[in-house]
């Protein structure tokens, strides 16, 4: 996979999407009004995808679940996503994480830009990396933290308002480290697999990063997309969705629908790594998020993406005659993937055979 040049931002929004929404509420900069492929006029109806609810207290037993097993599979190799309920992770703590993200995002803009990203640099508070002059920008805010390996987080983005916010969020990546080999254990033993295979690609030297997003109100949802079309660069992805407004939308069958809340899970799809792991049997689906014109929303996605140096492969057992290889091998995928998503091409694309 050859690789690109590193990418050279031109200069940042000078306003946050909060501030811009704040300011003018009856109309959107030309930026970010979405063009061709990325959108067009966008309906106010889509259908509502039976997302298959999956149980990590039957996967986490390793001689138990084989009716679980069977609809992982299915999910995985269809629509690429699930909603992991009993995840280990009680309700009332996922409300709390909810909870200082939205103070976070309600402090008063000087507080927040106190983490401020840097200009080439993706962690901390901000929006869109400005890569062209004619690319779409996404209405939304973000932070963006790598909660592991600790040694690697960069804690002056870290908020310390509120109080709560760091030892929370330290929390829950612990929590989700389970999640994510539970998972990769489960994902091999789905497909007749060692249980490790997935796991021993991954990677004992795997990062999670965190994306707090915010979309504000927006008076255009028509015109304007919250985040484009695009598929996840990491191995999974898991998403904690706002508890009450809707806005996430999976491409199945070349058609937007809708993916429904469901309080107390987390929302789980492959990324493309894994689709790669897997010679393409498990889907990384392409999604978006649409925007609201009454109500903000707020999620947080974790991406968990494999050591840059490690090596991603097709497993050996999954290329037949019948299913011939379909990617290469592949390392650092997601420095690729910043570039590609705002041409608005997809990076596995590099990857393929």
């Amino acid at each position: 996979m050859a690789e690109p040049p590193p990418p050279v931002e031109l200069q940042p929004q000078a306003k946050t999407v909060q501030e811009l929404a704040a300011t003018n509420r009856n109309e959107v900069p030309e930026r970010y009004i979405c063009k061709g492929d990325n959108g067009g006029v966008l309906d106010d109806s889509f259908p509502v995808l039976d997302v298959p609810t999956i149980d990590f207290g039957l996967l986490a037993s390793s001689t138990a679940g084989g009716e679980e097993l069977e609809k992982l599979r299915s999910a995985l190799s269809s629509c690429g996503c699930i909603q992991a309920i009993n995840n280990g992770i009680t309700s009332a703590f996922l409300d709390e994480l909810r909870e200082v993200a939205r103070q976070f995002f309600a402090l008063p803009m000087e507080e927040k830009k106190k983490y401020s990203r840097e200009i080439g640099s993706t962690e901390g508070y901000g929006n869109d990396m400005i890569l062209s002059e004619h690319q779409t920008l996404d209405w939304t805010d973000r932070l963006y933290l790598i909660l592991s390996p600790e040694d690697k987080r960069t804690l002056k983005f870290w908020p310390e308002n509120p109080e709560a916010f760091r030892g929370i969020l330290h929390e829950y990546s612990m929590k989700l480290q389970v999640v994510a080999e539970v998972l990769l254990k489960a994902m091999a033993r789905s497909l007749n697999l060692e249980e490790n295979c997935f796991l021993h690609q991954y990677g004992d030297q795997a990062t999670l990063q965190a994306r707090f997003n915010l979309y504000p109100i927006c008076p255009r949802p028509d015109l304007v997309l919250g985040v484009k079309p695009h598929a996840d660069g990491s191995a999974i992805t898991m998403l904690l969705q706002d508890k009450e407004v809707e806005g996430l939308q999976i491409l199945k069958d070349d058609q937007w629908v809708s993916v429904p809340i469901i309080p107390q899970a987390l929302l789980i799809n492959v990324g493309d790594q894994v689709e790669i792991m897997s010679n393409g049997i498990f889907k990384s689906p392409l999604h978006r998020v649409v925007t609201n014109s009454e109500r903000e929303r707020i999620t947080l996605a974790v991406f968990c993406i494999p050591h840059p140096d490690q090596e991603i492969e097709p497993v050996d057992e999954l290329i037949t005659e019948a299913r011939p290889r379909s990617y290469k091998k592949v390392k650092d995928y997601v420095s690729i993937y910043f570039q590609y998503y705002q041409k608005g091409r997809r990076p596995i694309e590099a990857a393929l055979l």
